[in-house]
């Protein structure tokens, strides 16, 4: 096997991961372990317990949750020492047209995408600040900056992560943390089947087309970008968005 290039490696760093049960998240978790990361998996899902052991660590709870936020750290401090790296992965959608989207709706994925995002951001920045700085990775999409049909509430809470990554960029950029989002196109994960869509995966591997690659992402495709931003080899990048997109904004 040939050796990970220094940059790259993760070798003595602890990440956090939400929404690590499965899709991105859980192919995130286990790449930053093949890299050499501790890592602490968060998720809604009592799946995410099946990564438990071998560096890793879990727990569940509702990623808004200011409680289950705080709780997140302590368990990587406790367990490893300390909190480098921040994978604000959890995250839901909703295909609803503004006119039929209810305001418990709206709030329901607002809460889930950027309330939670914001307080484990918040509570990773104060524990980084400790240790001399760490890297935050936020997961976003393509619809933070292209306008689809029947998305409202999910494009709205995209946009908030991509302006958040931003202020945390401008704010602790001098104490040594750096915060960058990943705007994936469509990638084939088991995401709608929240929404009550049957064969999600083959509804979303149909939108291949619409891509200039000919295809839709893979969870493990977009865990390679995350894995780059978390480490030495991205030091100079902070504020920035990647697209992951499969070539969909060059449209």
């Amino acid at each position: 096997m040939t050796a990970l290039p220094a940059p790259w490696s993760l070798k003595g760093k602890v990440a956090i991961v939400t929404g690590a049960a499965r899709g991105i998240g859980r192919a995130t978790a286990e790449l930053l372990q093949t890299r050499g990361a501790s890592v602490v998996a968060s998720d809604l899902s009592d799946a995410v317990h099946e990564l438990e052991g071998n560096g890793c660590a879990t727990l569940t709870g509702h990623v808004a949750d200011e409680a289950v936020a705080c709780r997140t750290m302590k368990l990587a401090q406790d367990r490893f020492g300390r909190v480098d790296i921040l994978v604000n992965n959890a995250g839901r959608t909703l295909n609803r047209s503004l006119l039929d989207t209810s305001v418990e709706e709206f709030d329901a994925v607002l809460a889930t995408n950027v309330r939670g995002a914001f307080v484990h951001s918040r509570e990773a920045v104060r524990a980084m600040l400790q240790g001399g700085g760490g890297a935050i990775v936020s997961v976003a999409s393509i619809a933070s900056v292209v306008a689809m049909k029947d998305l409202a509430a999910y494009a709205a809470s995209k946009g908030a992560i991509a302006q958040l990554t931003k202020v945390i960029a401008a704010e602790y950029g001098t104490n040594g943390v750096r915060s960058n989002v990943v705007a994936p196109g469509v990638v084939e994960t088991d995401i709608l089947q929240s929404t009550g869509v049957e064969d999600s995966r083959s509804v979303l591997a149909s939108y291949g087309d619409v891509h200039p690659i000919g295809r839709v992402g893979q969870a493990h495709e977009i865990a390679e970008v995350i894995a780059f931003l978390a480490s030495p080899a991205s030091s100079f990048m902070t504020g920035a968005m990647v697209m992951a997109d499969g070539g969909y904004t060059t449209l």
